[in-house]
């Protein structure tokens, strides 16, 4: 049965609820990671080195929740299980946009980290050129995968279009390039605004940097299970809730968590000033915020009944985790 509420968990209820979803993103992972190291079985062509990059990026340990979004969205879509193989070619392909936006918001010029999933980030472990080749590449492969694997050719174009935009100047680089920005001081400082105008601002980046993508992995299962314009609404309602109370999660885990359990620098937002969720309204009204998101994420699933279970239990995980 969906889940109809979402209320912070108990000790025990977030034990139960973690368990759940980890054995759940266990089963994405032991489909997906194979199809991952596949998609990277390329020519003798490509570069050595460049190839070692990408695999260290692409295989590195995480929870895939982008694909599980792709997968658990055809499921809902489909009404059952087994729909994944004709999702495959959406998950890897959201995979690899992720990992090549990651390495290049590790780099030096952009937000200087040293530490992602618990390991070396691309540009410590190799250097700042094979990094960013190795993120160049990552983002073209995406879309020959999912121009020539997406199982149904009549949505190919039109899931390109998808995860294009997702990726492009209006969203995930887009609202990087305006956090950079703000912490740059290439606008003026909204750091003195109205709390309320901050907040706005705050929302309008992660809705892009963030929350775009998971939308895109939603609409790109959605397509993959041959949606209707109804179930990619309730998709998309879902994806808008769960992508802001995902990183309104992120940004409390940033200012509480442990290095160790994020398997990344913590605090390091606070340390140079950037605006957060936490800092702006506070730890209290953000925990408040984002569970009342993913509240909104859980209702806009009801209809689609007990084949959006998955996504309904995620949404209530990603506000109370610790990790």
């Amino acid at each position: 049965m969906v889940m109809a509420s979402c209320r912070m968990p108990s000790a025990s209820d977030l034990a139960g609820l973690d368990a759940a979803v980890s054995q759940s993103l266990g089963r994405v992972k032991d489909f997906i990671e194979p199809r991952l190291e596949k998609a990277l079985e390329l020519s003798p062509a490509a570069s050595p080195r460049l190839l070692e990059a990408m695999r260290y990026v692409l295989l590195a340990p995480g929870k895939r929740l982008r694909p599980a979004l792709v997968l658990w969205a055809s499921d809902a879509c489909y009404g059952a299980e087994n729909q994944w193989e004709n999702a495959a070619a959406a998950a890897v392909a959201v995979e690899m946009i992720h990992a090549y936006s990651l390495v290049h918001d590790d780099l030096p010029a952009m937000d200087d980290d040293d530490l992602r999933r618990g390991r070396p980030t691309c540009h410590r472990a190799f250097d700042e050129a094979t990094a960013i080749l190795a993120g160049d590449a990552l983002q073209a492969l995406a879309f020959e995968t999912l121009a020539n694997q997406m199982m149904a050719p009549a949505w190919v174009a039109r899931g390109c279009v998808v995860l294009a935009r997702a990726a492009g100047a209006e969203a995930l680089v887009g609202g990087q390039s305006d956090d950079l920005a703000l912490e740059r001081g290439w606008i003026p400082d909204i750091s003195v605004a109205p709390a309320a105008d901050q907040l706005c601002w705050l929302e309008r980046i992660h809705r892009r940097k963030t929350g775009a993508l998971f939308l895109a992995s939603l609409q790109l299962g959605g397509l993959s299970a041959g949606a209707q314009p109804a179930g990619l609404a309730k998709l998309a309602a879902y994806g808008h809730a769960f992508g802001l109370a995902f990183q309104i999660a992120d940004d409390i885990l940033d200012a509480e968590g442990t290095e160790a359990s994020m398997g990344k620098r913590v605090g390091k937002d606070a340390q140079r000033g950037k605006l957060t969720f936490p800092t702006v309204i506070g730890l209290e009204a953000s925990r408040v915020r984002g569970q009342s998101l993913a509240r909104e994420a859980v209702a806009a699933l009801t209809e689609m009944g007990d084949s959006a279970g998955e996504l309904s239990r995620l949404a209530e995980w990603i506000v109370a985790r610790d990790h």
